[in-house]
């Protein structure tokens, strides 16, 4: 092997995968059989979190950034003009062998640019899958990426190795793609998200009947949208991935905002990128219609195509939807608890638990953990009296601003876990 080549190819390769968010492995549960290599249950990704907090990474690649198509938003796009580079199949095992021996990596994340054609490209991703669980016996996470336009079998195939599967929508919207990547088709798409999703289903019916039904992508399958980069509102970027939490039961959507490169007058200009926060707003509209039971149309709507950038959604929400509040937290049903600006799952279930014992008062709310900074102006607790009926939904938001010294503004108010 030449050391030095390999060397240049991961540094290409590596930074070239950096712009793919789309990789987690919450839901796998490989296990380690046999005295093999890595366990992928309860394992995670690269620079991403477990749900007791530890910070875990995988080997992060794609197999080569040459491709045929010219999408206007990806660097890797066939006329720009970058070092390209391939690793050959026995390279990425080695890699990911090697590099797990050392304790670096907890797994593999492998994408790729489109060489020749999609079968193609994807019969070699499978191949790198195939022999690191048969050839070295690694039981480690890997996820896939699924080529757009790749055939049914070879779908099939990948899911019997990989512990997750992704197809990148890129772009949230049928019109977006054809303006930015004119070349594909969306059906190219969506075709592989239905076989893997037809699969998975068909998987855990026949388990149930058959213990020894070979596992299909138990991880599941997510996507990833481009934010910014076609001029979508906030409103058709989550219209969006609500059809493909629904249609493809996704087990994550993700969200990436654009980075401008290159000049193109069909895209943003350099220097124009979109602000972090406007990606976290989006992950926290999509906690809110999986986990607090949202409609998306009640949070965006074409009253409100755009999320507010100085609050969080659920406080937006909140202060357009006055006449729901006070809520009585002594008498408040989970539903209703959820929708209060700054309680979470945890501190509702901790409020419903707690009452079954007592009244609860503003100290006990404290005692178990419940933040109030925000919850107290929307909640009644031991008194009938809500001292802030006389404000108007602008005058209490600017309290809540002014109260919150700085941190509510420029910090995430929630933090975003991968493993959802």
């Amino acid at each position: 092997m030449n050391f030095d080549r390999v060397r240049e190819k991961l540094n290409i390769l590596a930074d070239a995968a950096k712009y793919d968010v789309s990789c987690a492995s919450s839901g796998s549960n490989r296990k380690n059989t046999d005295k093999g290599l890595g366990d992928a249950s309860k394992m995670g990704i690269c620079h991403s979190y477990t749900e007791d907090g530890r910070c875990i990474s995988l080997l992060k690649i794609l197999l080569t950034n040459h491709c045929i198509y010219d999408c206007a938003y990806c660097v890797t796009r066939r006329s720009n003009d970058i070092k390209r580079a391939a690793f050959k199949i026995q390279e990425v095992v080695d890699l990911t062998i090697n590099f797990y021996r050392r304790n670096y990596i907890e797994g593999l994340f492998l994408s790729s640019g489109i060489f020749k054609n999609a079968d193609y490209t994807m019969e070699r991703l499978i191949a790198v899958a195939k022999k690191l669980r048969e050839e070295e016996n690694f039981n480690g996470y890997i996820h896939l990426k699924s080529i757009p336009g790749a055939s049914d079998e070879l779908m099939y195939e990948a899911g019997l190795y990989a512990d997750r599967l992704s197809v990148n929508i890129e772009v949230p919207t049928v019109s977006g793609l054809k303006l930015l990547a004119p070349e594909k088709k969306h059906e190219d798409f969506t075709k592989p998200m239905l076989k893997v999703k037809n699969e998975i289903v068909r998987y855990k019916s026949e388990h149930k009947v058959i213990k020894s039904t070979p596992k299909y992508a138990p991880a599941g399958q997510s996507t990833q949208m481009i934010v910014g980069a076609s001029g979508e509102s906030d409103k058709d970027i989550m219209y969006s991935a609500t059809y493909y939490y629904k249609k493809y039961q996704m087990r994550r959507v993700y969200y990436s905002g654009y980075v401008p490169v290159m000049e193109d007058e069909r895209l943003p200009a350099i220097g124009s990128q979109v602000p972090m926060l406007r990606e976290n707003r989006l992950y926290q509209t999509d906690w809110l219609l999986r986990f607090y039971g949202f409609s998306v149309t009640e949070i965006l709507n074409k009253d409100y195509p755009n999320l507010d950038m100085e609050v969080d959604p659920k406080l937006s929400w909140a202060l357009r939807n006055m006449h729901h509040f006070p809520v009585d937290v002594n008498t408040a049903d989970k539903a209703l608890l959820l929708r209060v600006p700054g309680l979470g799952v945890k501190s509702v279930n901790k409020i419903l638990h707690a009452r079954r014992f007592r009244k609860l008062n503003w100290d006990h709310l404290k005692k178990i953990g419940v933040a109030l900074n925000r919850a107290q102006y929307f909640m009644l607790c031991d008194s009938r009296h809500w001292e802030h009926r006389d404000l108007d939904a602008d005058r209490l938001k600017g309290m809540i601003l002014q109260n919150s010294s700085g941190k509510y503004r420029n910090q995430y108010s929630t933090q975003l876990s991968l493993f959802n």
